[in-house]
Parts: C-alpha cells; structure tokens; sequence
C-alpha cells in the first residue's frame, strides 16, 4: 500500500479518537464495563451494558443506574432525551446518531448522519428527530429512514437550533444572522440580523428568546419581531452554558485572565422581572454545564468537565456536601441533558460512554410517553430451507402475515389523504317535483334508474353527463345525439373527418356554400378562428392589415395581412391559420395573459373559452395598436405606415378603436384630480342582482352607458389629505371611437340569469305591442321597422323570431355639453321621427349599428365552441358574388350558413352565451381611404444574407435574381418544398382494422427550392432557403425531405437559412407578379406554407400524369419514365434542388 501523500498531521491524533479495527479495548476503559457486552467488527456494543445487582438507589437522591458504550473511542458530542417516546437520542463526534429505549438503555437505533462532521445538536419532534451538524439539517425517522435533508450554505457554521412551534425553527451558529425555517414546506421563510454574532445557545420561555453569545453576552429577543429588547453582559471571556426558569436566568461561562481565558466559579443570576443582575452563586466545581431541575424548588445543577456535579439554589449557598461524582470512562465529560420528567441525567464522556444517572429505579424519561415500535423479530433463522429446483413444491410453505396485521399498502394517515367517492348530482325532475317538509324533501321515484343501484364511475367528467347518459341504441336514434338536443346542428362543433388521401376527399362543400373562405380548427389555438373573421370583415381593418409590412420576424399585424389576403383569394375553399397563430404563440404576453391552450386542454374545453376569446379581444386590438406604431420601416417594406391611412401621433387601430376619457377622482374633502387615458373596449358592468329578482327592466343602452361612465366608490390616495381616502371614481367620455367593441363578461349565473330576465321582460313587451297592432289593423309602417321586419315588407314578425332578443341593432349616442353622454336604443322608425343619423353627426350624435357578435356555444360532450354571426357588407359581396346586399352570416369554423338577423341577436342562455359585440359607426367605409396597395416590392427577391454562422465556409447552392432577370406574368418557376414535423399525428385502429385519423400531424416548411424556368440561366435555382424555426422538431422526416438535424439551428447549421417571413414574401411576390409554378404535389405545398395560388399558376405533375380511379405517380418514376436513366432521381434521401 503507499503511503506518499498523507497528511502528516494525522499522526498527531491520539489513538483512542479512531475506532478500533479489531474489537480490542480501549486503554483508558474500564474493563468492568464491558463485561459481557458484544463488540461488532467496527467496535460498537451491540447490547446495553448490565446492571449490577448490588446497585442500590435511593429515592430522591440521584445515583448512577446504567453506562452504555454508543461508540467505542469516539467522543460524544449531544445527548437528547425524546419528547414523545422513553428513549435517549446519542451524536458523536464522527456523525454516527445512536438511541436507547428505557432506563436499561437497550439499544434501539444506530445510523449514520452525516460522514464528516459532528452532530451539534439533536431536536426531538412528533413524526423524527432532528440533527444539526455544521452546515446540513436533517430530518430522520426514528429508524433512521431519511425525511429531509437541508443543506445550508458552505460558509456557515451552525451550532444551535430551537423549536418555536410545531412547524418553525431558527438555527443559529457562529455568522451574524439566525434563519428561520418551515419545516413543512422545507423551505427558509426569513434571516434575521444579529448584532453580536456568534449564537450558540437558544433558549425559549413565553416572553422572550434567549441568544447566547460567544463573546459572553446574552440577548433577550422579542417573540414576534425578533428585535433586542435587553442584553446581559455576563462574562468577559465567552459563555459556556445558561438555562432559563421562571423569572431567574443563571449562566456558566469564562473571564478573560491574563494568561488567557479561566473557568469563572461564579454563576451570573439575573431576575427577569427588574432585568437586572441578583448576587452571583459561587460553587465548588468549574461550572461547564448547568441546568435548571426544578422539582420542588426551582434548583440548579452545575457539572464541570472533570465529572463533578452540583445541586445548589439559585438565590441561596451553595454547600460542598451536594457534590456527586461521575465516573466517565474519558478524561472529560462532553454533553450533559435532563429528562422532561426530571427524573433522569444523562452524561457524555470522551471515549464515547454514556452515563445515566436516575432519583428512582424504575424512572420515566417524560411524563406521558407513546409506546415505542418496534421491529419485527426475525423469523428467516427459524424456518426450514426450501429447495426452488422442485417444481412441486408448495407455495403454501411460504409463510407470510395474518390479514390481521398491518399491510405495506396501509399508508400511515401523515403520508395519504382519503379520497371518498364522490356522489352524483341527484335528478332533476326528483329536484323539480320535490316538497319541503322541514328540512326533509319529498319526492315520486321517476324510475330512472334501478332500485338500490346507483353507476361507478372512474371518470370524473363522466359525472357531468349523466343526464345525458340514457343513449338509444338505434342507429337512426344515434345520429342526433340526445344531449345534442338544445344546440342547433350548426352551431355545434365542426370536425374533419380524416382519410387516408387526407383532406382531398373532403367535402367542405357541404359545409359551406357560399364564396367565403372558412378557417380550418385542428391548429392548435384555432379558437380565435371566429375573432379573426370578425376582423377581416371590418373593411377598414381589413385594408389597412394588408396594406402594412415591416421587418419584425413576427409581426401579427403582418402575419394576419398574410391571411387576410388568402381569405381574398379563396372561392369557397377553406384556409389555415398556421402561420399567424405560429407568430401567436411566440409572443411572451400571449402567454403571460394565458391565451396559449396546450393541445390537452384545448381537444377537452378544459379552459373557460368565453373568458378566453375576451382576453384574446383585448390583447389582440392592443397588440395591432402597437405593431402599427411602428414608423422607421425600410423602404422595401414601406407600406400603410407611408399611405393617407397613418397619422403622425397615433396608429389607424388607434382611430378606429380607441375612446378618450377623462377618469375624475373626488375625494371627500373636495379636491378633485383629473388625468386622461383611452381604452380599446368597454366592458359590461352590469346592474346590482337584488333588482333582477324584481323583473325590472334595463334597456341594453341604460347597462352600456352604465359601463362606459362607470362611477364607482374606492380607496385611493389624496394628495390634500396626504392619505388614502374614500374617493368618487367617474368616467367622462371625450370622443367616441368609429368601432365599439364590448366584452360582455357573462361569466357566472348571476350575469346569465340576468340576460334570460331582460330578454323575458322584452318578449312580454314586444308579443303586448304586436297584440296591440294587430288588434287595431291600423298600423304606420315605422311600427313594423321597429320589431324588425324587412325593409318595407309589412309581415308580423314571428313569436319565436322575438323570444330571447334583449340586445338591439342600433344605438344611438350623443355627447352633452357637460361632458355627458346619452345612449338610447335605436330602431328604423326612430330614423323616420328624427331624420338621417349622418346630418345630425355634427351635432356629436352618432348611430352605431351591430355588425358581429361573438357567441360561446355550452355543449359538455365536445367542450363547448366558439361561433360568430357577422352582418357582411356591400364591399364583400361584390368582390365575392358581384352582388350588393348585407346580409347576416354563421362562421363555424369552415361551417359558414345565412341565417336570419334575428338569429343574431337571440342568446338561450341554456346553450348560447354572449361573449363579444361589434358596434359600427354608420357610414363608417366613407370615412377612410379602402384602396389596398400592395406592400411587397421586387427587392425581396434579391440577395439578403444568411442566419446561420457556419454558411459562409461552404459553397453556394443558389444564384439569385438580378434585377435584369425579374420573373415576368406568365414565366415558369420550378417549386419544391420539404417539410418537417412538429407534432405526431393521431390516430385509431377501428375493429374492422382500418386507421382512423384523429388529427392529422402539423408539419412546418424546412425548405423552399425555386429554380429558373426560362432565360440564359434556365434551370439553375435562384431561391433555396433552409427556414429557421424555433419550436421543437419532433422528425425532421430526413428519409424524405433530405433535412438532418442542425440544417435548421443559426448556430451550427452550414445551410443558407432565413426566416419564415421572408421566404414567404419571396413566394408572395412571385404569386402577386403571375408567374407559373411547376412542381409535384403542390396543392399540399400551398397548403402548409399558407399561400392561396390560383389555380391558371399552378402546374402540378400530380394530376397533369393522373388517370382516375387510379393511385397518384410518385417523382422518382416520371422523372424515370420520360427522362431516361440520366434524369431519374438518385437513391437515398431526396433533394430539393433535384425535385425543383
């Protein structure tokens, strides 16, 4: 073995700190003790030491009643009494923790603690024991398993620790400060500052903590606040120990001498009550330890080191003829502890001995102990062998517990919590016909279930449909689904139904009818489909989004020009979202709002939509505000910022949302502070609920111009009073904004139930005056306007077109002189008695009309939906259809029908919940300049530099366009586009064995290839750009697409890399200019990169070599077929530049 290397300082440790290899005694033990005592290899007694017949103890007097060796040569550094069970807790100075049950001191536990350190103090709780070692807390079980283990910082030296309630600790040491810790959460809750550092001793009674202090000094702390309220200077020299009783703090300690520090024979003892020093005890031994044993009176015990224990009064002499012996093993004694009871001592020596010393032979260490656990006896020794290798043998030789015992599956109640199955809602119908006697309900059984019987469900979100659980088993019956009931078939949710070709033999024909373009759902955050369609059909949104570009990778202002512009181009065929709802979920206050769903929350309507779509309001008007703050754009992207749209000071979206207010704040003592803001959007504030119950009526003006000039009473700072004061909160409007937009905030029962009152109040109103007129037979035609027929037609309205209408079409609004603000409904024959709402606007009187509200559909089988029904304007039908008429429109998704204005405006709060309303100024198109200019210019297309870091080592694949080579109408451009996946698709396995499709992958572009069709360079690519992407690539599908991992990282890759924005641009620009794209399968292409091409540009070699009924033709075969061996695509992973 080499010895090279070893601290020479080793050797100056005294042989009997290590523990004996071989079990050989100790030089300085008496032998006597260990008589008849087991040593194991490591040299630790198995077995307590045995009591000698001959010993003799006196009641009332303490004597010597057991010694036990905890560690053979290893000195003792804490003894501990428990507190809750008869057993004495033992730490040595090499971190070893061992127990003693009883007075006989019979070995119960021994563990390791810690590996180097020694234990500095040990805390007895409920549930495990404490040790505290220099710088690590750690919590054990009795047994020793491990509870919590605490690592305090490196630097600090901790010396004491001190329980102030069940759950608290503060553990102190040698640094100027003293933690706090919970010890249910593990978890430090605060660090106190002390001025003097180096606590070693903490101690407690009801009034103060009591610090001691290295420097000789003790501390009286305030319990709360934990600030010095008094402080004894009790010896020059350093403390040695002090205990606390009553109103009498005494302590032991040392004075400093001229040779050094001494063992000062006086105690200082100070009365608690005067806070001042009382005449000191001197004693007949060096004081070292000293405790408090109050019996019969309030005695103080003195031990010295060398083994000397005296008993002496704190107020009287202290008489020589008290003194007691302790007979350690070592030279010193090195831990001292009393027993709650106050029955037993304990004493610690050197040479890892421990002493119990007792005023009675059969002492108990508390006064009310629990009964001990302890470990089952081993039964392996007293059972025959059992041979495996027959393969008769009986299992029933195995022995194994009675079920009487306490299995390992029965958790103790700390560590479980009991879980009772929850009960099911009762019927309604036994609800509905049940009488009250009392507290005792009544009710017929309506049969609806089996006698005594009563389902199991493991589900919880089965328990919300057990009204719906009565399923017919026909298959006519099974087609409309009985919870489905109440939801028309329209408005519930729309899902693709997937094949094996995908979307292709989808008929969304079926679903929408019109030439409007619907938006497809499965995208993840695809609930802001119906707020999107809202938006594009506000003309004067919709033009000023297409007309702006900027340089921001993700800009949605751009990114919903971009889609704008899809949905302008379609014919019906429905478009995705992707890439807007991409830039969406990169934006840090999207997710902070929570408006990101996860994938899980999202297919089960876990999150609450109404709630959500209104927050995606807010936040979306507000980020458009500021994308279009944005003045310093490049010239190659210069777009609405430079046309008659933008103005210096405030963005478009400013103008035509925004409202000026003054809030005015009133407080009590008269002052008044005013201060101006602006708002996007108001939310509904709706009258007190104790007057709904009363069936008073709220015309929707009254509870909006209740919302907007919201007064209201709260705190608030006064600069007058220089106090918080109750203050008057109003709102004043200054100017109205072009588009009103309101979240309704329907969001309990209480609000629901509310609307269901007013509508009811307005259907009596409306069927009373329909009654009326018809009685009469004479009528104006302004009577029939007002309930809302056609204009000119002169048919009665229906009852069931007037049942659940509480929300008008129009409103009108005037601003007073006195910064007032008038809200009205407004109907047709208001027009007639008051003349065109555009003359009397210069008088600050507007008319709004309803143009979309936002409806959040309850249905517990799917989660629930949201849908908009949108008044389209003149502008979209002539674009779309060559037509010019309004006319109102269901957007479900790719569900798109006409439906009756009325249908609009009825909410049946059972199924059909406002969320969103848009008011319109009337006229509002006159207003603003509609014409759209495109934004994208030629320099797209030139050269821009790369990403990534790597790209300039390598050779260019690519050689773009120069300006003398811009792609005219008509020019062939060869396109190839690789994708990679980002989330895997869902599917099932029917029982026939077919594949059904949940969801299909979502795939994200990688690369887009563009090669020259025509000119000298024909056939070399001008575009050929790796796309950089952010979110997680779950297959990069490199079998396929040719992309390996890295391609799409800035850092690493050597590819030529841009972002999605500006490839799309390049591809835009080529659309917008009319060039002709050959490629395969580029309908699919299109589709993920979110481009609409028409379909005279696009030629695909899919269908042009397709014959029906017949499979599609792969690439690597046609380019076999007719371009021979030399043209046909190589082995192995595909290549962009060979596909374009």
């Amino acid at each position: 073995m080499n010895f090279e290397g070893l601290d020479p300082g080793l050797a100056e440790y005294a042989p009997t700190m290590h523990s004996a290899l071989d079990p050989v005694l100790d030089a300085h033990l008496n032998p006597s003790l260990l008589q008849n005592v087991e040593l194991d290899p490591e040299g630790v007694a198995l077995e307590a030491l045995p009591v000698q017949e001959s010993v003799h103890i006196m009641e009332g007097v303490y004597s010597e009643l057991h010694s036990v060796v905890a560690e053979v040569g290893v000195p003792v550094s804490v003894s501990h009494f428990d507190l809750h069970e008869e057993m004495l807790w033992v730490g040595s100075h090499g971190g070893h923790a061992t127990s003693f049950f009883g007075p006989a001191l019979e070995r119960y536990s021994s563990f390791q603690v810690n590996g180097s350190d020694d234990i500095r103090q040990i805390q007895s709780l409920e549930n495990g024991i404490l040790f505290l070692t220099k710088n690590n807390l750690k919590y054990m079980a009795r047994g020793g398993l491990i509870i919590f283990d605490y690592l305090l910082d490196e630097n600090e030296d901790m010396h004491s620790l001190l329980l102030t309630d069940s759950s608290t600790l503060l553990i102190g040491g040698l640094q100027n400060h003293i933690l706090e810790l919970d010890l249910n959460t593990v978890q430090e809750t605060q660090k106190y500052a002390v001025e003097t550092p180096g606590v070693t001793i903490m101690r407690q009674t009801n009034r103060f903590f009591f610090c001691g202090h290295t420097s000789g000094k003790v501390s009286l702390r305030d319990l709360r606040t934990f600030k010095v309220e008094h402080e004894f200077d009790a010896f020059s020299g350093s403390l040695s120990d002090f205990d606390v009783h009553g109103n009498l703090l005494a302590a032991c300690g040392f004075s400093s001498r001229l040779t050094g520090l001494a063992c000062d024979r006086f105690l200082k003892v100070y009365d608690l009550r005067m806070m001042r020093a009382i005449t000191p005890l001197q004693v007949h031994v060096d004081p070292a330890f000293l405790r408090f044993i109050p019996t019969y009176t309030s005695r103080l015990a003195i031990i010295s080191q060398s083994g000397q224990c005296q008993f002496c009064e704190p107020t009287g002499l202290a008489n020589p003829a008290d003194i007691f012996h302790v007979n350690p093993v070592g030279p010193l004694l090195m831990t001292f502890d009393v027993s709650a009871s106050k029955q037993a001592l304990a004493f610690g020596d050197s040479e890892g001995c421990v002493h119990l010393w007792t005023d009675s032979p059969e002492p108990s260490f508390n006064p009310y102990s629990r009964e001990t656990e302890f470990a089952l006896p081993c039964l392996v020794d007293s059972l025959p062998p059992l041979d495996w290798s027959q393969d008769l043998l009986p299992l029933s030789l195995i022995p194994v517990p009675l079920t009487t015992d306490t299995l390992l599956s029965d958790w103790p109640a700390a560590n479980s919590a009991p879980a009772p199955r929850r009960a099911p809602p009762v019927d309604a119908e036994i609800l509905r016909t049940m009488k009250k006697v009392g507290f005792i309900g009544y009710a017929p059984n309506p049969r609806t279930r089996l006698r005594n019987q009563i389902p199991y469900r493991l589900k919880e979100s089965d328990s919300e449909f057990d009204s719906f659980s009565q399923v017919t088993e026909s298959p006519i019956g099974r087609e409309e689904e009985p919870h489905l009931h109440m939801v028309s078939k329209k408005y519930r949710k729309v899902t693709i139904k997937y094949s094996k070709l995908g979307l292709e033999d989808f008929d969304f024909k079926h679903y929408n009818k019109t030439l409007f373009a619907g938006l497809e759902p499965h995208i993840p955050n695809a609930y802001c489909n119906c707020m999107i369609q809202v938006l594009y059909f506000l003309e004067p949104v919709r033009c000023l989004i297409q007309n702006h570009l900027c340089q921001k990778e993700f800009c949605l202002a751009c990114e919903l020009g971009f889609l704008f512009h899809m949905l302008d181009l379609s014919r019906g065929d429905p478009c995705q979202g992707n890439n807007f709802l991409r830039a969406f979920r990169t934006i840090p206050e999207a997710s902070a709002l929570g408006l990101i769903l996860a994938d899980s929350d999202e297919a089960s309507g876990k999150g609450n939509l109404a709630r959500l779509i209104q927050r995606w309001n807010r936040f979306i008007l507000t980020q458009l505000h500021q994308d279009m703050q944005e003045l310093e754009v490049p010239q190659a992207y210069r777009g609405a910022g430079g046309s008659s749209f933008c103005s210096s000071g405030d963005s478009v979206i400013g103008q035509l949302f925004s409202c000026e207010m003054e809030n005015c704040s009133l407080c009590r003592c008269g002052s008044e502070t005013v201060r101006a803001s602006s708002t996007l959007l108001f939310t509904l504030s709706y009258p007190d609920g104790s007057n709904n119950k009363t069936g008073k009526n709220y015309d929707f003006a009254q509870v909006l111009k209740r919302s907007i000039c919201l007064e209201q009473n709260t705190q608030a700072w006064c600069d007058n009073c220089e106090k918080y004061q109750p203050t008057i909160q109003t709102r004043n409007i200054r100017h109205l904004p072009d588009i009103l937009v309101i979240n309704c905030e329907v969001n309990s029962s209480k609000e629901a139930d509310f609307w269901r009152m007013q509508a009811e109040v307005a259907f009596k109103m409306a069927v009373k005056k329909r009654g009326e007129i018809s009685k009469n037979k004479e009528f104006a035609l302004a009577d029939w306007k007002e309930l809302g027929s056609p204009e000119g037609v002169l048919v009665c309205p229906s009852i069931e077109e007037l049942k659940n209408i509480w929300l008008p079409f129009s409103i009108r609004m005037k601003m007073t002189k006195n910064k007032g603000l008038d809200v009205c409904n407004w109907t047709d024959g208001d027009e007639v008695q008051w003349g065109p709402a555009r003359a009397e606007e210069e008088h600050g009187v507007y008319v709004y009309d309803l143009m979309a509200t936002v409806v959040h559909i309850l249905d517990s089988r799917t989660g629930g939906s949201l849908v908009a029904h949108i008044k389209v304007g003149e502008t979209y039908h002539q674009r779309k259809e060559g037509v010019t008429h309004q006319q109102w429109y269901l957007f479900n998704d790719f569900l798109i029908e006409p439906i009756d204005k009325h249908e609009a405006v009825q909410f049946d709060m059972n199924w059909k919940v406002p969320a969103i309303l848009y008011y319109i100024k009337r006229n509002l198109n006159s207003r603003y300049n509609l014409n759209i200019k495109n934004p994208i210019e030629a320099s797209v297309l030139l050269a821009e530099a790369s990403l990534a870091r790597k790209q300039r080592k390598t050779h260019t694949t690519f050689i773009p366009l120069m300006l003398n080579e811009m792609p005219q109408v008509g020019d062939l451009v060869g396109l190839d586009a690789e994708f990679v996946t980002l989330n895997e698709e869902e599917a099932e396995l029917r029982s026939d064995g077919t594949k059904s499709t949940i969801k299909p992958s979502q795939m994200s572009v990688a690369r887009i290839t563009c090669v020259r069709g025509q000119g000298p360079n024909e056939g070399i690519p001008f575009i050929d750009d790796y796309i950089s992407t952010q979110e997680q690539v779950v297959d990069y599908l490199t079998q396929y697409s040719g992309i390996k991992p890295g391609d799409l990282d800035a850092k690493i890759s050597s590819k030529h890399l841009t972002t999605l924005k500006s490839t799309y641009l390049k591809l835009r620009f080529l659309i917008d200019i009319g060039v002709k794209f050959v490629g395969h399968g580029l309908q699919k292409d299109f589709r993920v990169i979110n481009l609409m091409v028409p379909k005279d540009q696009v030629l695909d070699t899919v269908y042009l070599f397709h014959m029906p009924r017949k499979r599609m033709i792969s690439l690597r075969f046609l380019a076999w077929y007719f371009l021979g061996a030399q043209g046909s695509l190589r082995e192995g992973p595909k290549d962009g530049l060979e596909g374009a």
